[in-house]
């Protein structure tokens, strides 16, 4: 498939191009304009949308750009308390305007008079939106945002001195590779001390966004936060029954491969037992993949896989290499973790990461990229509640790029190396399967037992790691076991945001399935369901990348049967 790219414009008569998006002065007259405009007609509407669309753009780029420098400057505190006066400024006027905006939408006369199959998905969402806003809600989750950048600025401060250097803990991540396993023991005890220095502090946070998520709730007059948050995130295909079926699905099937997986490892280490510096070696002994050194190789190499894969793509990614649009390895006073963000008024992507050099950080660029391609590829669409898909759906865009990427490993690696790299792959696929069955059931818990303890809520999760762990021995670790849970930062900064992980996982096996079988074939429906963005129901979008919205155990026992097989084809 041949992409086509459209030069859009940065401007619109009723939003300049140079408005300062995070400057309620500016924005905020236009926005009183929209809500004062007079709408006689469907048309009337149609240019609302429009017009609100570049306005929109304005304020998330401006939002976007100050959370991805806060990111990247952690330990800034001019930049921090930019970041904090949009926050605490912008947001609650922001909220509340488009709140006004989305009812007076909603219950114009004319909506009905819109192409429902063009308007159908912005239109219910925003009734959802309306449905679930309350005034008092703004204030707390302004609240909710400020401990996320306080546990943000926690983990970028943590730093650990390991053989003579300062170390971030992301830069610790190639010990774990290491054949030496006394450095493996004496790195992992390192990290998790470090981690539990600060664990006082983390629950602190927890609880106060526990109480906080439980009052917005109960504002709403809903049973639960978890019932808040499957109506904040339009999760209207699936309920918490259909993930709970997943839960099972992965208990039953992803869990015993799993378990094979370390026995097989436990026994070519001939080890008694495994320990949780076990899992990230090679377990023929042999020298941790290297794939690249810095920035510069690691972008070079992904632009020939991507190349490779579709000259379309290809030229895609190569448009990221300007424009500051990458900030990839990992430093002091930087936050962890990885993502793509959208600055919505240019329209390029930004990704950041924290590369160190190990083989992860290649999969993590793919991954990464796979979004960008999705945003680049639904750029052109006018309205920007249809430039972002359901997460359900964004996250196959990523999975799918990692796995289609198996070909063009050799890029980075040897044959033989490339042959280690996809073996590790697919077996961390069904480990991130069990990971994410364990978040997200202890997201379930966490919000339908509103009044837990801290006691009760690490006991709980130790149980979850009974039932989807691997088979490892904490013996001596109980308490870095207990609070393993804080080194995820869905849980405090975006709350249920987990389950998509899964469901995509699976829908990017169906994609990898299908590019074995035709690749040409899986790319095209790729980038053409790619190009919807937003504007269709999940289960369609899906179904426009040849793909089958299911996530129940039939599924996920199909799917992995052809992870085990393939297993069985590689070399050790």
């Amino acid at each position: 498939m041949t992409t086509t790219m459209i030069q859009y414009p940065t401007a619109t008569d009723f939003a300049r191009a140079d408005i300062d998006g995070a400057d309620w002065s500016q924005v905020g007259p236009l926005y009183q304009a929209l809500l004062d405009r007079p709408l006689k007609c469907k048309g009337c509407l149609e240019g609302l949308f429009l017009d609100r669309s570049e306005l929109d753009a304005a304020v998330g780029q401006s939002y976007s750009t100050l959370y991805i420098e806060m990111t990247r400057h952690t330990d800034d505190e001019d930049i921090k308390a930019e970041f904090l006066k949009f926050v605490e400024d912008m947001e609650p006027k922001i909220k509340d305007i488009s709140f006004q905006l989305d009812r007076r939408i909603v219950q114009c006369p004319f909506v009905d008079d819109l192409d429902q199959d063009r308007y159908g998905v912005m239109l219910r969402d925003m009734d959802a939106d309306v449905k679930l806003f309350r005034e008092e809600n703004i204030a707390i989750e302004v609240e909710d945002t400020k401990l996320g950048q306080q546990y943000a600025e926690i983990c970028g401060d943590m730093m650990v001195e390991f053989q003579g250097e300062e170390r971030t803990l992301p830069q610790m991540a190639p010990f774990m590779q290491e054949n030496d396993r006394s450095v493996r023991e004496e790195a992992f005890r390192l990290v998790a001390a470090r981690r539990l220095q600060d664990a006082e502090r983390m629950d602190e946070i927890f609880d106060r966004m526990i109480s906080i998520r439980n009052t917005k709730a109960d504002n709403a007059d809903l049973d639960d936060y978890r019932e808040w948050a499957f109506r904040s995130k339009h999760r209207f295909d699936y309920t918490p029954e259909t993930c709970q079926d997943f839960h099972r699905g992965i208990r039953e099937h992803a869990v015993p491969l799993m378990h094979a997986m370390n026995r097989s490892r436990r026994e070519s280490m001939g080890l008694d037992v495994l320990r949780p510096w076990d899992l990230d070696v090679d377990p023929l002994d042999r020298s941790p993949l290297r794939p690249f050194n810095g920035q510069d190789e690691l972008v070079a190499g992904a632009s020939r896989i991507f190349d490779r894969m579709d000259p379309a793509l290809g030229a895609l990614f190569d448009t990221m290499k300007e424009g500051d649009s990458l900030d990839l390895e990992s430093r002091k006073g930087k936050a962890p973790g990885g993502y793509q963000s959208d600055r919505e008024r240019v329209r390029r992507p930004f990704i950041f990461m924290n590369a160190a050099g190990v083989m992860r950080d290649v999969d993590t660029m793919i991954h990464e990229a796979g979004h960008a391609f999705h945003s680049m590829l639904a750029r052109d669409e006018p309205l920007l509640s249809y430039r972002h898909s359901p997460i359900e759906f964004a996250e196959v865009a990523s999975m799918s790029m990692e796995l289609i990427a198996h070909p063009f490993l050799d890029e980075f690696l040897t044959e033989e190396e490339a042959g280690r790299a996809r073996r590790q792959h697919l077996e961390g696929v069904v480990s991130t399967l069990c990971w994410v069955a364990t978040i997200d059931a202890f997201q379930h818990w966490l919000y339908t037992h509103p009044h837990h303890t801290q006691d009760q809520r690490d006991i709980y999760w130790l149980e979850l790691q009974g039932l989807y762990g691997p088979d490892v021995a904490w013996d001596g670790l109980d308490q870095e076991r207990a609070k393993m849970w804080q080194r995820q930062l869905h849980l405090f900064e975006v709350p249920f945001y987990y389950i998509e992980y899964g469901i995509a996982q699976l829908g990017a096996l169906q994609m990898w399935l299908m590019y074995r079988e035709d690749p040409s074939r899986a790319i095209e429906l790729y980038q053409s369901a790619l190009s919807l963005g937003g504007s269709k129901p999940l289960p369609e979008l899906f179904e426009a990348a040849g793909l089958v919205f299911d996530f129940g155990p039939v599924t996920v026992a199909r799917l992995l049967a052809e992870v085990e097989a393939e297993l069985a084809q590689l070399p050790a």
